[in-house]
């Protein structure tokens, strides 16, 4: 302990930055280096045998106390000095998980006893965890881990089917703390290998200039398009956000950049923060590598993550084509010419990059091809990025050893958040498992949605985005993957379907006021209204509301079905987002009369409904789809004498 002054100049007993800022560097090396060499089975190796648990419980031990000591209690102030009672938190956080993970085998079997050496280390990391998220990530998530736990002790007061089994304290925090289906479960093995791989991988690229070359890429293919910098937010927004997985973080990471470049063009602040939000946003649902939740549907739904990439491809490139439509439309509409040639870099040297594109090739061919381990194909690309960026660099300048070796500190501080979330999860999941809530609310929806596959989509719908408010996407999806979609699954619904349902869903949180995180982070970057860009981002991002509907009821859309029929679905659905896109624009080669807009809209919805979702589907597809090509012909027709006109 030092001393050191606080805000009103008096002596205040904690750690100075000099003393607590190592001590997080060594625990996030330590948590990247212990995630890394379980990933690559180096304990198997080396001829040690550990339960999962006890890593997963030691990676715990070592994030809880970086959270103490890097995370304020107020989340409004900066950290200097750390308090006292900080170092209380983060020394005992550490001691009791350090406990569970060295007294784990001979304590497991007994936690149904409820013996002190289980509840009372238990009690402690599970009061400790919900602080350290509510510093994280605010109040929602802690408010509704209580519940759960406040449910896991008094459910058997509940009515009717909601009833539960009651447990007492002391077995229910055994529970949660020792038990393979609880804190130490499935969500959190999945953030501290996978999703630790993968942010080391982002932060490599960030490090080695690979970030840059994205948007040096966007700007290059973009720039001289009308409309260059909204486009150039898409597509720049759509590469990182494929591998940052944060929508917070893209809006961060490109926003700086892309947002001052649409406001100079001349479009309005809080519409250029929407833009911005609503592409970073997508970047979750973006393959090859798509955001943490992806790697925990592939967990849960045991499937290979190559599956739930190649689920995921077709709706996230429609909703990336609405976005990149709406542009377009939008600059033609408004006048907003390219961006200016001083801002677009030289092709040389965006075409020096071309190695960062290695690293990408690595993880789809060990994906798809070897059909390796996500975290394995994640590490593989890490050293191949290295080793390209050593040889080749970019911008005529190649990282430093330094550089590369601060990326390991840098990742285990950037997967703190992420893996307090998944541990907060576990106590889900533990509440659903020992008081038999999972069934009887699966079986509450079921009942509420009178077996009616719609009704109880738009019932999930309704859940999925109210839940999802103030909540990082990773834990909407464990949510609602844990309380929704086995609703879902019990009516019919293809269970990939149903996951990336209340995934997309989920997300949508994140732009959708009065909570909407990514808008608002959007916001301050553009010094806009935060209510203003939450509602343009919605308005931008309409097709991620219409889009999981589309693929429940015919998952050709995401490729379930024959060749042929999976091609018309993509085909009618581009043309539908199109139609759509430009009745909500208000402009397809000219600017379009109030029904015009109408007609334009109606007939878009009617081509994006695929042909197999209902009996006499293929009519309204039908429709729709003659019926918009012939107002897009007639629309063409009338610019072309137009244009004649005004020649002669």
């Amino acid at each position: 302990m030092t001393m050191a002054q606080n805000l009103s100049g008096k002596p205040a007993l904690g750690l100075s930055p000099s003393i607590w800022r190592p001590i997080v560097e060594i625990f996030a090396v330590c948590l990247t280096v212990l995630a890394i060499a379980w990933a690559l089975a180096v304990p198997r190796a080396l001829g040690v045998a550990f339960y999962p648990q006890q890593f997963m419980a030691g990676i715990l031990a070592f994030t809880l106390p970086i959270a103490f000591l890097m995370l304020p209690a107020d989340r409004t102030s900066d950290r200097t000095t750390v308090p006292w009672y900080d170092c209380i938190a983060a020394v005992v956080s550490f001691a009791a998980l350090a406990y569970i993970t060295l007294r784990y085998s001979a304590v497991v079997n007994l936690i149904f006893a409820s013996p002190p050496s289980a509840y009372i280390p238990g009690a402690i990391v599970i009061l400790l965890l919900l602080e350290a998220v509510r510093r994280a990530t605010g109040w929602a998530l802690v408010i509704i881990m209580a519940v759960f736990i406040l449910y896991g002790l008094f459910g058997n007061y509940m009515p009717g089917r909601l009833a539960g089994r009651a447990q007492d304290w002391q077995m229910l925090a055994g529970y949660m703390a020792y038990d393979s289906n609880g804190i130490l479960g499935l969500p959190l093995s999945v953030a501290a290998t996978i999703v630790v791989a993968f942010i080391l991988f982002g932060n490599l690229l960030a490090a080695t200039g690979g970030s840059k070359f994205f948007t040096d890429a966007a700007l290059l293919g973009m720039g001289r398009f009308r409309g260059g910098s909204m486009k150039i937010a898409v597509v720049a927004s759509a590469l990182f956000g494929s591998i940052s997985g944060s929508a917070v973080a893209n809006v961060v990471a490109t926003g700086i950049v892309t947002i001052p470049m649409i406001k100079r063009d001349g479009y309005p602040a809080h519409k250029a923060g929407a833009i911005e939000a609503v592409a970073s946003t997508g970047g979750q649902m973006m393959p090859p590598v798509m955001g943490a939740a992806a790697f925990l549907m592939a967990e849960f739904l045991q499937i290979s993550y190559a599956e739930v990439v190649m689920a995921a491809l077709v709706p996230s490139l429609i909703y990336y084509a609405a976005l990149f439509i709406q542009s377009d439309l939008d600059a033609a509409r408004l006048g907003i010419s390219r961006v200016p040639e001083s801002d677009i870099p030289d092709r040389r040297m965006v075409l020096g990059g071309w190695h960062f594109i290695l690293g990408f090739a690595v993880l789809i061919y060990a994906l798809f091809a070897l059909n390796w381990q996500p975290e394995r194909a994640a590490l593989t690309s890490c050293l191949v990025v290295i080793a390209t960026s050593m040889i080749f660099g970019y911008h005529s300048a190649r990282p430093t050893i330094r550089s590369l070796l601060e990326t390991i500190p840098g990742t285990g501080k950037a997967v703190v958040e992420i893996i307090l979330i998944s541990a907060a999860a576990g106590i889900v999941i533990a509440i659903l498992n020992v008081t038999g809530l999972s069934f009887n609310l699966t079986y509450a929806l079921v009942q509420l949605g009178g077996g009616n596959p719609l009704i109880l989509l738009l019932l999930s719908a309704v859940i999925c985005i109210v839940l999802g408010m103030g909540l990082p996407t990773l834990g909407v999806y464990v949510l609602l993957a844990a309380l929704v979609a086995p609703a879902l699954i019990e009516v019919g619904i293809n269970p990939v379907a149903a996951h990336l349902f209340i995934l997309y869903l989920g997300m949508m949180s994140m732009i959708t006021p009065p909570i909407a995180i990514a808008a608002f982070a959007a916001a301050s970057i553009a010094k806009a209204s935060a209510m203003a860009t939450g509602f343009a981002s919605m308005k931008f991002g309409w097709s991620a509301f219409v889009i999981p509907f589309l693929f429940v009821f015919s998952p050709t859309l995401i490729l379930i079905g024959e060749p042929v029929e999976i091609a018309i679905a993509i085909v009618t659905a581009v043309l539908g987002v199109w139609l759509v896109s430009a009745g909500l624009s208000g402009y397809f080669v000219a600017k379009l009369t109030p029904m015009r807009r109408g007609l334009f809209i109606v007939l878009g919805l009617l081509a994006l409904i695929p042909a197999g979702t209902f009996p006499g589907a293929v009519y309204t597809d039908i429709v729709g789809v003659l019926g918009g090509l012939a107002i897009m012909g007639v629309e063409f027709a009338a610019s072309m004498r137009k244009s004649e006109k005004a020649v002669s």
